[in-house]
């Protein structure tokens, strides 16, 4: 990737990349959301919400850090779970700086001595964001520190509580010291290299993580199979089907008289709706693929 300008035009700016790792569910989505100040990675208290790297910029005076939001990393066995740490570890490997985030209030002990065991592998800088501080009291969360300094050699422990903004400023003040000297490799204003149909794609599946059980989210996958804009770009209408594994799965997607569904597309159209400025008319539609997150051509098709 080529930066934008020469560097002679970035006299004293930073800018680089910072892959922001951890556990499942200790906060990541959160995190990058609140440092952009607006949404643009999906977030649910289900663990593996995040299945792709989810890249947002972010602009300073005289910096711009290019975050990379990763799936959590974790022993996995099924290929979905195998496929999305893969994606987690080379944004590691390519990053300059490792955001290392862990959730102290809910320890994941397995996945948190495997990620350290992963930092060991690369030399990439890391930063410890220590999450949900908020939630412990203070005594508990100098032990964590003292903890988590013998561990690795971490440039720097910030504690920080995502979800409450608590010390986020300070967090990237930290990762701007870190970063190498250069011009910025996106305009000034750049969000994400995502596109609206990708993130209206994960805007969907969010919805279906939150508002189903236990037993749906990990089977859903979602497709957009029509991303129209019309009247001049005042409505976008937007064809989507929700990939799951059984047929009792379908069941609960739909729920009685489609009044699931029906819930599921509200609360998506009105986040897409948000997110592209103009009116949204979302048809969603349900299809059983036996397996195929364990099939690694659907795995494929459906971007993972």
């Amino acid at each position: 990737m080529n930066p934008t300008t020469s560097p002679d035009s970035y006299d004293n700016f930073k800018s680089g990349f910072v892959a922001i790792v951890g556990a499942p569910n200790a906060g990541k989505s959160t995190l990058l959301n609140r440092m952009l100040g607006q949404k643009i990675a999906i977030t649910s208290k289900k663990p593996q919400t995040t299945r792709n790297r989810i890249l947002g910029v972010l602009d300073r005076p005289q910096a711009q850090l290019i975050f990379l939001d990763t799936p959590g990393i974790h022993r996995a066995e099924k290929l979905l779970n195998v496929r999305i740490v893969d994606v987690a570890l080379a944004a590691l490997a390519d990053a300059d700086v490792a955001l290392v985030m862990l959730d102290v209030a809910t320890p994941n002990s397995d996945a948190e001595a495997y990620l350290i065991e992963k930092l060991g592998t690369v030399a990439t800088p890391t930063v410890l964001a220590l999450n949900k501080i908020d939630l412990i009291a203070k005594p508990e969360l100098l032990a964590v520190i003292d903890h988590w300094s013998k561990s690795h050699a971490f440039q720097a422990i910030v504690p920080i509580s995502a979800e409450k903004g608590d010390q986020v400023d300070a967090l990237i003040d930290t990762l701007v010291r870190l970063m190498p000297a250069g011009p910025p490799f996106y305009p000034p204003g750049s969000l994400t290299d995502m596109s609206e149909r990708f993130i209206a794609a994960e805007m969907i599946r969010e919805k279906a993580f939150r508002l189903t059980g236990e037993e749906v989210p990990y089977a859903v996958a979602v497709t957009i199979d029509a991303f129209k804009e019309e009247k001049n770009g005042r409505l976008i209408a937007i064809d989507a089907t929700l990939h799951v594994e059984r047929d009792s799965q379908k069941g609960i997607l739909i729920g009685k008289g489609g009044r699931k569904l029906k819930e599921i597309g509200e609360a998506a159209r009105k986040e897409i709706e948000r997110m592209v400025g103009a009116q949204v008319f979302l048809k969603l539609f349900v299809r059983v693929q036996k397996n195929w997150s364990r099939d690694a051509k659907a795995l494929e098709r459906f971007g993972y």
